[in-house]
């Protein structure tokens, strides 16, 4: 998953062999940010807001940043989503909205706790989901509702939610984390994406900023306020250590420091994984930069044919086309 996250900031731009690189360079790192973050420093995360998606989300933004340099790479004429794309998109999103909850209560203590990550999981998706309908009408100058808004925001609560998920916390505060991250996300994808773009050059495929990232980090925030708010014996009992994401030594430290030490945990954490991603993320994209791993020309960014046969095109191009000359232009490149 940590690296399907990652590789949606160059998706598009980069060669196979690029890719390959990532995903080796990627899983390594994550294991020991994972052993860091929950062992370490204990914190809780049963539904990997903070270890999986913002971790993943700025080890890809660091690639991006050290593969494409300070360039500025112009609107790909392909780059524009088609309707057949945007509707492929929203099945992925439906598919991905069912099964959410079960993949943040896999690793909850089998009863109470499962119960409440399940039903937390599914009032933060649906809030998230109401909201983006509201949210992407309002940015939207005629009223009309954005794709990539409804394929991005909808998921969003799903993320932010997943630090908080198994805590015994009301129905409200479940809606109200979910609305939260719908609207970052919406304003992520109007805003702060082409700010980045404009300022810094930074790439962003697909917008995993907005889904992974921003509502990340909302999630962790809100992680920190709930151990605050909640009190110490009823967090023990109502917060499962199980899995991955909990172990004796968190409940040791959250015994010996209390619930604001458990807050700072949260808190370090979530720079952990901030800084160790881009730190690993920039050195992992000087490394895409080696010619031998054949990064595509722009011309040929975004289109498939360049490395798979496709099958209407096979019908109409003869030799000389432009893919065939992209495909000799990589062969010199390695």
């Amino acid at each position: 998953v940590t690296v399907l996250i990652s590789v949606g900031a160059v998706l598009g731009r980069t060669s196979p062999c690029q890719l390959l690189v990532v995903a080796a360079c990627e899983v390594p790192v994550y294991l020991a940010s994972e052993w860091a973050i929950v062992t370490r420093l204990g914190v809780l995360d049963v539904g990997g807001t903070i270890t999986i998606h913002v971790f993943s989300c700025y080890f890809g933004l660091g690639v991006s940043k050290a593969l494409f340099g300070a360039v500025r790479w112009p609107v790909h004429p392909k780059e524009t989503p088609t309707p057949r794309s945007d509707l492929m998109s929203l099945v992925g999103t439906l598919i991905l909205w069912v099964f959410w909850p079960s993949f943040v209560a896999v690793l909850c203590q089998p009863g109470d706790a499962q119960h409440r990550a399940i039903l937390n999981t599914l009032l933060a998706m649906s809030a998230s989901a109401v909201t983006t309908v509201v949210a992407s009408s309002l940015m939207e100058r005629d009223g009309k509702l954005s794709p990539g808004h409804l394929q991005n925001g909808s998921l969003a609560g799903g993320v932010a939610i997943g630090a908080v998920a198994n805590m015994a916390m009301p129905p409200v505060a479940a809606l109200t984390l979910g609305s939260l991250s719908a609207v970052v996300c919406v304003l992520g994808f109007s805003f702060l994406t082409p700010f980045l773009a404009r300022k810094l050059r930074l790439q962003d495929q697909c917008g995993i900023h907005n889904l992974h990232g921003l509502p990340g980090i909302l999630g962790a925030a809100a992680s920190a306020v709930a151990i605050l708010v909640t009190s110490e014996d009823t967090s023990r009992s109502q917060v499962s250590p199980v899995g991955g994401n909990a172990s004796e030594a968190t409940w040791g430290q959250w015994g010996d420091s209390g619930a604001g030490g458990q807050a700072l945990c949260q808190v370090a954490g979530l720079a952990v994984a901030v800084g160790g991603s881009l730190v690993t993320g920039l050195l992992t994209g000087a490394v895409l930069r080696l010619p031998c791993l054949a990064q595509p020309p722009e011309q040929l960014c975004l289109d498939d044919s360049l490395y798979f046969k496709m099958i209407d095109q096979a019908r109409s191009r003869g030799p000389g086309s432009t893919t065939e000359e992209g495909v000799l232009v990589l062969k010199e490149r390695v």
